[in-house]
């Protein structure tokens, strides 16, 4: 597998299944009770998703303000209100549409609906842009220049391509689902919506390989719930070149742990 995939590395594949261990029958059952599941779960996946992605990054509504404040259009929380929509909009057509980069770049669209100007959403950026603390605001990663990010972009979604037609064990799925999270993460590839964006193709990922019961999976409450573990284990490093790799493990076992939570 290793000569095909150019940016994901699956060298720390056997680690992360002697980390996860004896959790993986739990996490086969939980998915198998959640194989069937009416339009009504559905919604109700695509509320809690969406709103737990959006609370990761800064907005304030919990389940019942949301549900209060989208009835009055007058709100003062009516912008939060409209991110939540919008991500739920990306969640419900990536159910309904294939995992490629066209469609990648659409749900980006939909999802940026209040983040960014019309001409900057769906499309790569072209600006250099950096994390900031959220406290002190001092610079705490820098990802890839705009002038080498279409070639690091497509050795992602060269790699997504080939690992949605490859065999994979639900293990193997996870783990890959979780890098794609991570690469996509490091690479920063818009103007805003990244962690958006990488927690829905985490997701979507997962769906694509294992089937609908992926989207019951509460993901991105979890990533919430245990935030500073998430913030923390999601750097790996001060810029895409210095990048540490084996501080991975902590981040991939995250999503095993969401699943056996959902």
């Amino acid at each position: 597998m290793e000569q095909y995939l150019t940016l994901i590395s699956p060298n720390y594949l056997q680690e992360y299944l002697r980390t996860v261990g004896w959790s993986w029958t739990t996490i086969a059952f939980k998915l198998e009770q959640r194989k069937e599941f009416s339009l009504e779960d559905f919604e109700y996946y695509v509320v809690a998703s969406s709103l737990y992605s959006s609370k990761i990054e800064g907005n304030t509504l919990d389940v019942n303000s949301f549900f209060r404040n989208r009835e009055k259009k007058t709100s003062p929380k009516q912008k939060e209100v409209q991110e939540i929509e919008a991500l739920m909009q990306a969640y419900t057509f990536a159910a309904d549409n294939a995992l490629n980069r066209e469609n990648f770049f659409k749900a980006h669209f939909l999802l940026s609906a209040n983040l960014l100007p019309a001409k900057e959403r769906g499309c790569l950026r072209k600006d250099q842009i950096g994390v900031r603390d959220a406290i002190s605001m001092r610079p705490v990663y820098l990802a890839v220049e705009p002038e080498y990010l279409q070639v690091e972009f497509n050795k992602l979604f060269n790699d997504i391509d080939f690992l949605l037609n490859k065999d994979l064990q639900p293990q193997e799925v996870f783990y890959f689902a979780s890098m794609l999270h991570l690469w996509l993460a490091q690479i920063h590839p818009f103007g805003d919506g990244n962690g958006r964006s990488a927690r829905l193709l985490e997701k979507w990922f997962v769906a694509a390989k294992l089937g609908k019961s992926a989207w019951a999976i509460h993901s991105e409450k979890y990533y919430w719930d245990h935030r500073p573990d998430y913030y923390q284990n999601i750097a790996l490093g001060f810029n895409y070149y210095a990048l540490h790799w084996e501080r991975c493990m902590p981040f991939l076992c995250m999503l095993p742990k969401a699943v056996e939570l959902s």
